[in-house]
């Protein structure tokens, strides 16, 4: 399978957003990565469909929304509204995660799940004709900035050995040069990275690092 690299722009300037999106897409980078927060999911509050609208005007990237809150079914029409080619819900916010990966799918868009490191992958077993990718949190969400949880290796693995072929595996905290072959090794095929570029000396050549190595 291709590797993707999706930059997350939670570790971007918020002041200089478009300035940001376009650099690393003039790098090479083939996803932006938008983390969505609400407060209460997750501590953090980050941004909504508005700011993604705004991006949109202005970016052809593949808009990769990672949606981290509760009740995630009342907005995911404003999402696909505002832009988004992919939408990731997670599954501990869910409670009717097929039919939600369902309805994101009737939509044209990319659907996602979302697995915090705590959550067994077995409650993929019976949504997997509905899902488009699934996404190993490699860090509890919610922050930026974090290390890497080593067992999340081991889960990378298992879950791309549940999924098949057919399945993109996404890996979002922590992931940098220096981790990229070991998880890219274990199965994952689509790679977060946000301080790693946004935060590098020169996030440009951040990208074409990351991409180099793809």
């Amino acid at each position: 399978m291709s590797i993707k690299l999706s930059p997350s722009i939670l570790a971007s300037d918020y002041g200089a957003l478009r300035e940001s999106v376009r650099l690393v897409e003039e790098a090479g980078a083939d996803y932006l990565h938008i983390d969505v927060m609400d407060g209460s999911f997750v501590p953090n509050i980050t941004i909504g469909p508005p700011v993604i609208s705004c991006l949109r005007k202005t970016s052809k990237l593949v808009f990769d929304c990672h949606l981290m809150i509760n009740d995630p079914d009342r907005h995911i029409d404003a999402f696909a509204k505002a832009g988004a080619d992919i939408i990731t819900v997670h599954a501990e916010a869910a409670p009717h995660l097929q039919r939600t990966l369902s309805y994101i799918r009737s939509l044209g868009l990319k659907a996602g799940v979302a697995l915090n490191p705590a959550t067994d992958i077995s409650c993929l077993n019976y949504v997997l004709d509905d899902a488009d990718m699934v996404l190993i949190m490699t860090v509890n969400p919610g922050f930026g900035g974090q290390k890497f949880i080593p067992a999340m290796t081991k889960k990378v693995r298992d879950a791309r050995a549940l999924v098949g072929d057919e399945i993109d595996i996404q890996v979002d905290g922590g992931i940098t040069l220096g981790n990229l072959k070991e998880i890219t090794d274990a199965g994952a095929n689509v790679i977060v990275a946000g301080s790693a570029v946004f935060r590098a000396e020169n996030p440009a050549e951040a990208v074409r690092s990351f991409k180099g190595m793809m």
